[in-house]
């Protein structure tokens, strides 16, 4: 192929990405604010500075353009490595709610979507079901690594414990989005990762109660 076509085909696809990229980011907005349901393609479409056939043309539909939202919002940067599988547990809890804290559309969208799937007959559910399910099986591997390296103490269920993180950040999150907007967010993730440190530590120290008799 002439290297002029190459060029102009390079091109072509970077106009559909940004394209793409545009119409995304303009829906996360509007979720953000509204929620999916009072949101419509033509919405969409005007917000990103395109029509609404330039929003059918990419996605297809209002679901699949929701499921890219949804992938695009769940996002958040690589948190740091760390050496240890709790260091990299609690490493995650303190990049995902420190997103949260900066309360920016992105998050607020996906906890919108997240609202809204548990509606009855919702379209959502299984596109969180999936998502769900993947980000469960990464806080639960980072719990077996933490077993495998003694990180973690033993008698932690890698499925079970990853359950219970995964609600407590949603949990926190909704929260900070909603009726808890006046709290003072900026050592929330601190404290969640501190407190998920103490309870899985191997070496921490705790009181169990007695059988009974």
């Amino acid at each position: 192929m002439p290297e002029s076509a190459q060029s102009a085909r390079r091109t072509q696809e970077q106009r559909r990405a940004d394209a793409r990229r545009r119409v995304v980011d303009a829906a996360t907005e509007l979720v953000a604010q509204r929620g999916s349901r009072s949101v419509s393609l033509a919405d969409v479409g005007a917000a990103a500075g395109y029509s609404r056939g330039i929003v059918n043309h990419h996605f297809g539909s209002k679901d699949r353009l929701l499921a890219a939202v949804l992938e695009h919002s769940q996002n958040f940067a690589e948190p740091p490595e760390a050496p240890t599988g709790l260091g990299r547990l609690t490493s995650l809890i303190t990049t995902y709610l420190g997103v949260i804290r900066r309360r920016s559309p992105k998050p607020e969208a996906f906890l919108q979507l997240w609202s809204e799937s548990m509606c009855t007959g919702s379209d959502l559910g299984p596109l969180f079901a999936e998502r769900d399910s993947w980000f469960r099986k990464l806080l639960a591997g980072h719990i077996r690594d933490g077993i495998a390296d003694g990180s973690i103490r033993p008698d932690a269920d890698p499925a079970t414990t990853a359950l219970i993180v995964a609600g407590m950040l949603r949990g926190t999150a909704m929260l900070l989005f909603s009726t808890a907007r006046d709290v003072e967010a900026e050592s929330i993730a601190a404290d969640a990762a501190a407190m998920v440190q103490r309870d899985l530590a191997a070496t921490a120290t705790r009181k169990r109660a007695a059988p009974a008799r």
